[in-house]
């Protein structure tokens, strides 16, 4: 693994200097974008808007307009001075219980390792988090944005996600939804029954992208000649009065499943 970012976790007076790595890589097919009458592979070049000129990658700066028309162009340099600490530091504000953190504001995970110093300092927080049950919350500059993070403990890992600002997330403002009594209690209590039954410990290794392995399959059979299978399935909305048929059906498959 290669690290993207290098600085240090700030816990009150203690610097543990470490490494970032991602956590994750992205999956799905790599699909080429091609012209369709014979084929040729599309490619995309930076083009200036003015002259329609391509500008090598080397001639291209970064620039804030202020005014229309004017720029101030920002330079490496400049993303450091607006302040070096937070470029170099990640600053733990604040520690929280993990479950008062809303899911909807993590947003990607990466991993920290210490440097050959820092191992002692970088074992106390972890263990540290571990015993308390606690997340500690802090800011950190990556990519000239700064971003607020949790970090975790994992195993013998200390993982940080990337967090949203609450003010990224949208309000469900506008849509129509559903009030509370529009579900009886017994059908509840039979859907209660269901979700019991379908409970099973999270195990995510047994879940995997199925919609590529199918979309490779389609892939495949073009590439052999042979038209692809086509399974279509029709989905049709479970209506009101077929509620409660459904649920006791799907209560009872459930069972059976399960006994099997």
């Amino acid at each position: 693994m290669r690290a993207i970012w290098s600085g240090a976790i700030s816990f009150g007076l203690i610097l543990i200097p470490v490494k970032l790595y991602t956590a994750v890589e992205e999956g799905g097919l790599d699909l080429d974008m091609l012209r369709k009458q014979d084929l040729c592979p599309i490619g995309y070049a930076r083009v200036c808007r003015n002259t329609g000129e391509e500008v090598p990658y080397e001639d291209i700066v970064k620039g804030y307009q202020y005014k229309k028309g004017d720029y101030v162009v920002l330079e490496d340099e400049d993303f450091k001075r607006a302040s070096v600490r937070k470029t170099q530091t990640i600053d733990i504000i604040e520690f929280v219980d993990h479950r008062e953190i809303d899911g909807k504001l993590l947003a990607k995970p990466y991993y920290l390792e210490p440097t050959k110093q820092a191992r002692k300092a970088y074992a106390l927080l972890r263990e540290a988090l571990k015993k308390t049950g606690k997340v500690g919350v802090g800011r950190f500059v990556l990519r000239n944005r700064e971003h607020l993070v949790t970090l975790k403990p994992e195993e013998d890992l200390i993982v940080l996600e990337q967090m949203r600002f609450v003010d990224e997330i949208k309000k469900p403002v506008g849509l129509d939804l559903p009030a509370k009594d529009e579900a009886s209690d017994r059908e509840i209590e039979i859907a209660i029954k269901l979700i019991d039954q379908l409970t099973e410990p999270f195990r995510a290794e047994e879940f995997h992208d199925t919609y590529r392995e199918e979309l490779k399959r389609v892939i495949d059979e073009k590439a052999r000649g042979k038209p692809p299978k086509v399974e279509e399935e029709k989905l049709v909305p479970t209506e009101v009065p077929d509620l409660m048929a459904r649920l006791r059906e799907s209560l009872e498959q459930a069972r059976k499943k399960k006994s099997a």
